[in-house]
């Protein structure tokens, strides 16, 4: 099959590199090289990068505005049977997808979690699991017909960053088994039901914050949904201390939140009773290490504090 890739982010790159093995990847379109890092170099995509490593001769395009008649035109004058759609980065209007089989993948089982952050949400919101789904393009966000899902754990103590990887590992397999039903005309496409969308919207560093004062479940899933962008950072002894990962403890004694009541194992004073158990973390200046390996060079006293809240507006 002839297959057009739209895509820019990492979650799409082994679909893509699936696609390349298994189909003819005659186009990839993805976003502009834009200035990133301290001295501002022009850096392309992740799906730039990978394909200007790996796929000499095959078009690469890089509209800035890719509704625009010239750059639509361009893309629409490249042969193909059917458009994977992977973390793109801009909306797709009607006259360039007219007549075009296109498709998207989704990091999440829709409707729930439409939006740009869906692994984070899931976390955040204690999804016990999550998947992708293949839908169609559609006017609002994420809303399209539903061709394919496939299903995943969220396990207690994964971060976003893992869950983002593991999903897009997933990818390949889903993708592949919507264009296979497509070329066989087998598609069963359902509607999302619309009483059951959650949102997830996009995540900023204003919300790189977590209080010891909510409970221990609800400190484990902001650690852990928000890591490793935009991070969750509290204060020890007057220093940053970005919080990487964390699962629960056993219950411990009343006192002040925040509180580093197991030096060893990283337990944290949260409310409700349970604590909270800090696995990996990222002093400032540092590389990121387990709790233990940054608990041994501190020699911590008994319950010193950890200093977070939600900041001022």
């Amino acid at each position: 099959m002839k297959v057009v890739f739209l895509g820019s982010g990492a979650f799409g790159l082994p679909t893509l590199e699936h696609l390349v093995r298994t189909h003819q990847v005659t186009g990839i379109v993805t976003q502009p090289d834009r200035p990133a890092g301290r001295g501002g170099k022009r850096t392309p995509t992740p799906v730039g990068a990978w394909a200007e490593a790996n796929l000499a001769g095959t078009p690469l395009l890089k509209p800035e505005r890719i509704n625009a008649p010239l750059d639509t035109d361009a893309v629409r004058a490249i042969e193909a049977d059917a458009w994977v759609v992977i973390a793109f980065g801009q909306k797709l209007g009607k006259a360039l997808l007219a007549d075009r089989f296109a498709v998207n993948l989704h990091a999440s089982v829709l409707p729930r979690w439409r939006g740009a952050a869906p692994i984070n949400a899931a976390i955040l919101a204690g999804d016990l699991r999550t998947g992708n789904s293949v839908i169609t393009l559609a006017d609002r966000m994420d809303a399209g017909l539903v061709l394919g899902t496939s299903e995943r754990v969220i396990e207690p103590t994964a971060t976003a960053g893992e869950l983002h990887d593991l999903l897009a590992s997933d990818g390949p397999a889903l993708v592949e088994r919507v264009l296979q039903s497509h070329a066989s005309r087998a598609l069963a496409p359902t509607a999302q039901e619309e009483s059951l969308v959650t949102l997830a919207p996009k995540l900023s560093r204003a919300d790189a914050w977590v209080d010891f004062a909510q409970s221990a479940d609800d400190c484990r899933r902001r650690i852990n949904g928000l890591s490793p962008w935009p991070g969750v950072t509290v204060e020890f002894r007057g220093q940053p201390l970005k919080l990487l990962r964390a699962g629960l403890a056993d219950d411990v004694a009343p006192g002040p939140a925040g509180a580093i009541t197991d030096p060893v194992r990283g337990v944290v004073r949260c409310a409700g009773g349970i604590g909270l158990t800090l696995l990996d973390v990222q002093p400032a200046g540092r590389k990121p290490c387990s709790w233990r390996d940054f608990a041994n060079g501190q020699r911590l006293g008994p319950e010193e504090l950890l200093r977070g809240g939600r900041p001022a507006c």
